[in-house]
């Protein structure tokens, strides 16, 4: 057996046959590692395990009582799982069944973003993987996630199960021939309107849904738990006002995807649009979705960044990203006058900037001198400016 430590968290990889010739040494080595760190949250890798008897299972036990939360026991082989399962082990514990193996290498790439990359690995199935140093736990909360909102009537890919690819995990979602609205854009400028105006319909389809409290994470108050992280840079009159802002917005249950764009928006060979990369899906008010639509389709073109990085993120011609937004804001709204739009547009400009500054200072891990250097000076020109204006919300 060897150990390793990682972000306060002991994982032991257990090795070969444990039985009842090897089970009191195993013990004593198991048990005088975990000494050595007792705050350490504790995991079981045993991707290189082959057998465990029942008096392996029972040193997993008593290291469960002294763990005091569910002990995962991760890569497990179908053999040894079995074993587990026979035996009630996985009522015990939180055994994980070995991964599938999945190559990407060779296999077109269909989209990128902030968390991974989406490949399509035959005409029928894409695989979403992640960045290495994304945890399991969190791929897997973006599984579940999706599968929350295709029972509740998403129009979702279908995701089927969690892989490895490399020293990264990915997540496997059935596609037929499908094209992202960002690759269709890409290919045809002219269907540009076309595109915004069937990705618009969908997103209104999306806030017909009703989800359930409790069933997905809580926008208003997920913004309202940022505060405290960057209360230390700010004023206490700027906190209060940005909690005044927030706590404005009417509470709502409506399902929000959280990262609505055209490259996480598929089209299938027969039209019918699907969603993939979901794992931001919360419930709250409409304005959340709508105000995240202006970081890339009018914050985005204007940014500092490089044109070829820009057009990269985007998608597409960066010239095009205007009038996506006009025609998506156009069609949700069901006006085609262009001074509503204006109107609109400016009414909704505070939630975006809102959305620009929660999700910069979480990019940087809360770091205090990058905030205040970064993020505060770019509040106090813009954000503070448009929320002390905002009109409230009326829709």
């Amino acid at each position: 057996m060897n150990a390793t430590l990682k972000d306060n968290v002991l994982t032991l990889h257990l090795e070969g046959h444990i039985d009842s010739g090897n089970a009191h040494a195993v013990e004593a080595e198991v048990f005088s590692t975990v000494e050595e760190y007792p705050q350490a949250k504790l995991v079981i890798d045993a991707a290189r395990l082959d057998y465990i008897s029942s008096a392996g299972l029972r040193i997993l036990m008593r290291l469960r009582k002294l763990a005091k939360h569910a002990l995962p026991v991760l890569d497990v082989s179908p053999e040894v799982f079995e074993i587990f399962d026979i035996t009630g082990f996985t009522e015990l514990l939180d055994v994980r069944k070995r991964l599938r193996e999945v190559s990407v290498e060779g296999c077109e790439l269909i989209g990128s973003g902030g968390f991974g990359k989406v490949y399509r690995t035959d005409p029928e199935t894409i695989v979403k993987v992640y960045n290495p140093g994304i945890s399991l736990d969190l791929v897997q909360q973006e599984r579940d996630t999706a599968q929350k909102a295709f029972l509740a009537g998403v129009p979702t890919a279908i995701s089927y199960d969690v892989v490895r690819c490399g020293e990264s995990y990915g997540v496997v979602y059935e596609l037929l021939n499908a094209r992202t609205v960002a690759q269709i854009i890409d290919a045809d400028r002219t269907r540009v309107r076309e595109m915004g105006q069937k990705s618009a319909a969908l997103l209104k389809e999306l806030h017909e849904i009703e989800m359930p409290d409790g069933s997905l994470p809580n926008r208003k108050a997920e913004f309202l738990e940022w505060l405290p992280n960057v209360a230390p840079v700010l004023e206490a009159e700027e906190v209060q006002t940005i909690r005044d802002f927030i706590e404005a917005l009417p509470d709502r249950s409506t399902f929000l995807h959280g990262d609505f764009n055209s490259k996480n928006i598929m089209v299938q060979e027969d039209g019918e649009f699907l969603l993939i990369d979901i794992g931001d899906a919360a419930i709250g008010h409409p304005v959340f979705d709508v105000a995240s639509l202006i970081l890339p389709y009018l914050y985005l073109p204007r940014s500092a960044m490089p044109e070829e990085e820009r057009r990269r993120l985007l998608g597409f011609a960066l010239e095009d990203a205007p009038i996506m937004w006009n025609t998506m804001c156009g069609t949700y709204f069901g006006v085609d006058d262009a001074e509503q739009i204006e109107r609109i547009t400016q009414d909704t400009m505070p939630y975006a900037q809102l959305l620009a500054s929660y999700q910069g200072t979480r990019r940087c891990g809360y770091d205090v001198d990058y905030m205040s250097r970064i993020s505060v000076p770019g509040m106090r020109q813009r954000l503070f400016p448009l929320i002390r204006s905002a009109r409230p919300v009326d829709w």
